[in-house]
């Protein structure tokens, strides 16, 4: 007689796979919140209160989904109430307080992370064409856009409580105009990629993808140099809402996957033209040149304006490291194709930002529908702003039909997400350059 013994394995629970450092994460998080609620609780509206409420559940999620977050959160806390503590009611404190004047205050930690955004792009590039070096030069890339990350959230941190301290009419949470979406459109889109890196064991698209985090820190200074704009200014009426806290955050995790996509694609299209000598089959990299010689044309300083000289000497350099790059990626396309990662990986991270994407868009596009009734009196008014966020949402919700009903794969499916980035973009700034309508916090 023969016996068959089976063995049964048990998996462990969600709960009961967490360790002791998970659990002091969230004793941490909690104890934040509860303080949070304590000091500030009487300043709150219902709506404030909820979303903190849920802030707190969220941020413990996401530290035990992806841990590297757990230590971004800690040290971008810690040294926000450092700056806080030091400010001490009294913002003139910036300028005699030594950190506070050089790291901590606002602006001087933004101006850090648009300094180490450029910086981790370099890196990554010098990894992406340096054979012996490759990955100690993308390691530091990786590193430093970490630090940049945290640098953006500081500034942001301590941005809203200095805006409160201007005064109880003036304070709020800085996502309301162009210079603060801008700051937030640059640390979300590389949080999402040291993500998509960390998942897939590749540190290859970074030199790609902080192209774009680059371009958006280069308008960033023009917008700071040229309108000042990193002035604290009360809000208009229509902004005056606790939507536009969970509407543009959602809105902009929407735009930083869809620019990340897009990058992706241009890799792919890179890799998969590699061999070849044809120009017009390097269609990519001159639209690449094209798109990066865009910026210039249309932010260059009106003539007779009293910063002319300076802003023409700016996008003077602009535009002679964006053909470097152009020119880097023409002659050592082996090179990057070598380092990158294969076409169905390519692939896959592109699709999957698309996806994350459309999801919060769609969140955004609903959560705007209800923000408008409530300030204007109506769901949807085809005002410019909403139109174009509308063309958008259909571009990707038509690439993700074709993807996953038609099989759509490989090529077209690089270009196509490669020109959603066109549409993405002037919704996102052009709107605000060439059309007029109800959404006038990002005017240009």
């Amino acid at each position: 007689m023969t016996t068959t013994t089976t063995t049964l394995t048990l998996h462990e629970g969600f709960l009961s796979r967490r360790s002791l450092y998970d659990w002091l994460f969230a004793a941490l998080v909690l104890a934040g919140g509860l303080f949070a609620f304590s000091r500030y609780g009487a300043a709150m509206d219902v709506y404030e209160k909820g979303i903190l409420t849920c802030a707190i559940p969220l941020a413990v999620l996401l530290g035990w989904f992806w841990r590297p977050l757990r230590t971004l959160m800690l040290v971008v806390a810690g040294f926000s109430i450092l700056a806080i503590i030091s400010y001490d009611g009294d913002l003139k404190r910036a300028e005699t307080v030594f950190w506070l004047k050089y790291f901590l205050s606002s602006q001087s930690a933004i101006l850090w992370m648009c300094l180490l955004i450029f910086m981790s792009t370099v890196f990554y590039w010098l990894g992406a064409l340096i054979r012996n070096q490759g990955d100690v030069m993308e390691g530091l890339g990786s590193k430093i856009a970490w630090v940049a990350i945290g640098m953006a959230l500081i500034g942001t941190m301590v941005r809203w409580y200095e805006s409160h301290q201007i005064g109880p009419d003036i304070g709020h949470i800085p996502v309301s105009n162009l210079y603060e979406v801008f700051v937030m459109f640059c640390w979300m889109t590389t949080g999402f990629y040291l993500y998509y890196e960390a998942q897939y064991k590749t540190r290859a698209l970074g030199a790609f993808v902080m192209l774009v985090v680059s371009a958006a820190v280069g308008f960033l200074l023009w917008y700071t140099l040229v309108r000042e704009a990193q002035e604290i200014q009360p809000l208009v009426p229509a902004l005056k809402s606790w939507w536009m806290k969970i509407h543009v955050p959602a809105n902009f995790i929407g735009y930083g996957t869809f620019a990340l996509s897009a990058m992706v694609a241009f890799a792919y299209l890179i890799k998969q033209s590699v061999t070849e000598t044809r120009w017009f089959k390097l269609a990519p990299l001159w639209l690449l040149g094209i798109v990066l010689c865009f910026e210039p044309v249309v932010f260059r300083q009106k003539p007779g304006a009293m910063v002319a000289e300076g802003m023409s000497s700016y996008w003077a350099v602009y535009f002679g490291i964006a053909s470097l790059i152009v020119g880097s990626i023409l002659f050592g396309r082996k090179r990057l194709a070598e380092r990158l990662p294969s076409l169905e990986v390519l692939d896959d991270v592109m699709y999957k930002a698309i996806a994350v994407g459309f999801a919060f868009f769609t969140i955004a596009t609903v959560l705007g529908a209800l923000w408008a009734a409530e300030a204007w009196g109506g769901y949807w008014s085809w005002d410019p702003k909403e139109t174009w966020a509308l063309i958008v949402w259909l571009n990707y919700a038509a690439w993700l039909h074709m993807r996953l009903m038609k099989g759509l794969r490989g090529t077209v499916a690089a270009w196509w997400a490669l020109a959603g980035l066109a549409v993405t973009t002037f919704a996102f700034i052009g709107v605000n350059m060439f059309l007029s309508g109800l959404h006038s916090y990002g005017t240009l």
